[in-house]
């Protein structure tokens, strides 16, 4: 008989049956977000088997929520929402509006509620935040024109969706019993503290929390920086909702805006993101748990149309207004497979639009189990750009009138365009990845650098240095890089697994490419040089030498002494002999 666990079961339950669905999701090539979906439904009580306590996991879940905003704000970026504003704003706004119009007039022929149409319809309209990064990430666009679109159009959406969660509450207890003027006030009054706390945390925030975090950093204790940094978050948010009755995704949201523009944000995101990926995890699996499956079986016409709406209705929708824009076929059907899907603030959405008895479940379990479809579909709408785009750009009804594929490239700073040879490819150009390009750089070697961060990108492009914005583990990113015409590959990343998993994809596109990586761990090390790394630098025993060198020098030793250490350096002989 399924039983109710107390909040450490819960977590293991939820976090194992997560990895379970998630890795067999992985494995056949669909977003690892579908398992952690069925993961929660394998959970739930409408289920057999373990039940989990749902309880639990909603409080667990609304850190998830305070953490994904918080995300979303630390990536938040008003310069690219500035070059984007041309398309991304009118675009995003008319195919919110199309979206959710043809969603409430779906609800509405369903017998629903004017307000239960308008959530479902909101609900319907908006992409996730997590599948488009990945999917663009995945194809190497997310730095291509169409990638700073999608990207600008979701951050419109994301905008808009935080207004929407901050007064629906007030609209929702509003409507019933109080005329239209007190719904106005009441209305101006909840913008007023937004704008109030916007603008005191964006003031004193960007001047208050940098400081704080540079005095948290120089005590050299990772442990308090990544404490400082969820402190902060937490905090803004808690603080927020307490002193100006506003939502705690939106103070999370204000909160990670404030780090955004610090020097420390990139540090900040990186150490935040283990408790954000576990936090979002059991968000997406406490999702899980309020769908119960038995509905399609009781509404599959309902479920059908939805989905259809979300695939096809948003997708054409979005085709239309870039084309309206005079954007190329190719382009055009990037943002709008990248948009057709939903994801978490749908959830948010449904469920806050659930508990103000504004949606009927039906419409929560239509929204989940679409979400569940569409991001599980997802990747098919993208492999249908390539046809697509072929057989469009043959007709001349879609030929491009005005030169908009030149206009839109003008768009985003863009790296030289040239296709290097004999060239080295940098991944990770931080503190190690930074001075080995420069020296390169001064020795007048070329040089190609793939980096996650947009700031970095955009200096290195001022600089006319062919730099590429992506995850080299991402498919088609190391090809983008050229690796297949290069002498040498330098992994200056620290994370193990991931410059493993670059390596096998390096050698699979150019088997006789040198390479040199950085580690911190005798067992990568081993690894390493077992995998035919023609150089390995162990970090730390490289500092302990140097050190040990200056010690011996102090006592009139030779430093030749060091050669009795093991070697920090491990060379592989397999590797291709000097040209």
């Amino acid at each position: 008989m399924p039983h109710h666990t107390p909040l450490i079961a819960t977590i293991a339950a939820a976090f194992v049956l997560a990895l379970a669905f998630g890795f067999v999701a992985a494995r056949l090539r669909a977003p690892p977000l579908v398992g952690y979906l069925l993961a929660g439904i394998a959970l739930s009580p409408f289920t057999p088997g373990l039940v989990a306590d749902a309880g639990l996991a909603a409080q667990l879940a609304d850190v998830g929520v305070i953490l994904l905003m918080f995300g979303v704000g630390l990536h938040f970026s008003p310069a690219d929402l500035l070059k984007m504003r041309r398309v991304a704003l009118p675009g995003a706004i008319a195919q919110m509006v199309i979206a959710t119009s043809i969603g409430a007039g779906l609800a509405i022929a369903w017998g629903w509620s004017v307000g239960a149409g308008i959530v479902f319809g909101l609900a319907l309209s908006v992409a996730s935040t997590v599948v488009l990064l990945q999917a663009l990430e995945r194809r190497n666009v997310l730095d291509s024109p169409e990638g700073h679109i999608a990207m600008g159009w979701l951050i419109v959406e994301d905008l808009a969706m935080v207004l929407v969660l901050v007064m629906l509450p007030v609209i929702a207890g509003g409507t019933a019993n109080i005329s239209a003027r007190t719904l106005a006030a009441a209305l101006a009054l909840v913008l007023g503290k937004i704008v109030i706390f916007g603008a005191l945390a964006l003031y004193a925030g960007t001047r208050v929390v940098p400081w704080l975090l540079m005095q948290v950093a120089r005590t050299g204790s990772r442990e308090l920086f990544t404490l400082a940094v969820l402190a902060i978050a937490l905090g803004i948010a808690y603080g927020s909702a307490a002193a100006f009755d506003v939502s705690f995704a939106l103070g999370a949201f204000f909160a990670g805006v404030v780090l955004s523009e610090s020097e420390l944000s990139q540090r900040a995101a990186a150490d935040s993101l283990p408790l954000k990926d576990a936090f979002a995890v059991l968000f997406f699996v406490s999702v899980g748990m309020l769908f119960d499956p038995s509905m399609l079986l009781r509404t599959p016409l309902e479920l059908l149309a939805v989905v259809a709406v979300i695939l096809i209705g948003k997708a054409l929708v979005a085709y239309a207004i870039m084309r309206a824009f005079d954007f190329r076929p190719r382009i055009a059907l990037t943002v709008s497979a990248s948009l057709a899907q939903i994801g978490e603030f749908s959830f948010i959405l449904a469920s806050l639009g659930t508990s103000l008895g504004l949606l009927p479940t039906q419409g929560r379990d239509l929204i989940l189990a679409s979400a569940i479809l569409s991001i599980a579909l997802n990747p098919v709408a993208f492999a249908c750009i390539r046809p697509l785009s072929r057989w469009l750009e043959r007709r001349p009804s879609h030929a491009s009138r005005t030169g908009a594929e030149d206009a839109s490239v003008a768009l985003v700073p863009d790296a030289p365009r040239e296709s290097p040879r004999d060239h080295a490819v940098i991944v990770g150009y931080g503190r190690v990845g930074g001075v080995i390009g420069s020296i390169l750089e001064g020795a007048g070697v070329p040089f190609t650098v793939v980096e996650s961060d947009a700031r970095l990108i955009e200096a290195l492009h001022a600089r006319k240095v062919r730099a590429l914005r992506g995850d080299a583990m991402a498919e088609g990113v190391l090809d983008a890089a050229c690796l297949r015409d290069a002498r040498l590959l330098v992994l200056a990343i620290p994370d193990g697994f991931q410059a493993r998993r670059v390596l096998e994809i390096a050698r699979r596109l150019n088997p006789h490419i040198r390479t040199a990586v950085r580690t911190h761990s005798e067992s990568e090390l081993s690894q390493l040089q077992d995998a035919g790394v023609g150089l390995v630098v162990l970090g730390e025993r490289e500092l302990a030498l140097a050190m040990a060198d200056y010690a011996l020098a102090c006592f009139g030793l030779p430093a030749s002494r060091r050669a009795t250490s093991e070697p920090s350096v491990a060379v592989c002989s397999s590797q291709p002999p000097a040209e």
